[in-house]
């Protein structure tokens, strides 16, 4: 029976949204580990919808912190468990993201790419379904409506 490894909750929020210099040195950084052969990303990002002829100018997300953050660790162990992954990260804005910003960042890094792809696709859809995140959609002109996770 193989031993399995007891990982510490990470920090997930970040404070506005994801810049794509956060993006870019988390790629970078992964360049000296020779045992990944490939990555997958997904960048979730603020539309400008336009609802009741509003539209979204931005997204204010929020979040019980603690209780999200422990969501987030049992869904990365659940895939660490799953698939055969090196390595994983992932960020979620809090706060208010403008349309056209990244409010997401999942990154998974594997041996191969058919691990990577299906684990990046399995978390993103975990914490659509789990994470207590909310999101006030709010409009040009004024007004918001609470956003729903599909």
């Amino acid at each position: 029976m193989s031993e399995v490894k007891e990982r510490k909750p990470k920090k997930v929020f970040v404070d506005g949204p994801i810049s794509p210099e956060k993006i870019a040195t988390s790629i970078a950084h992964h360049q000296v580990k020779t045992n990944i052969g490939a990555h997958d990303i997904f960048l979730g990002q603020v539309r400008a919808d336009e609802i009741n002829g509003k539209t979204v100018q931005a997204i204010d997300y929020s979040a019980h912190e603690e209780m999200a953050e422990m969501e987030f660790h049992k869904i990365r162990e659940a895939t660490f468990e799953k698939f055969d992954l090196t390595c994983m990260h992932i960020y979620h804005s809090k706060g208010l993201v403008k349309a056209g910003e990244i409010c997401l960042f999942v990154f998974t890094s594997s041996a191969h790419r058919k691990e990577a792809m299906e684990a990046c696709r399995f978390l993103v859809e975990e914490i659509k379904a789990k994470v207590p995140i909310f999101g006030k959609e709010l409009f040009e002109g004024g007004g918001h409506v609470w956003k729903e996770n599909k």
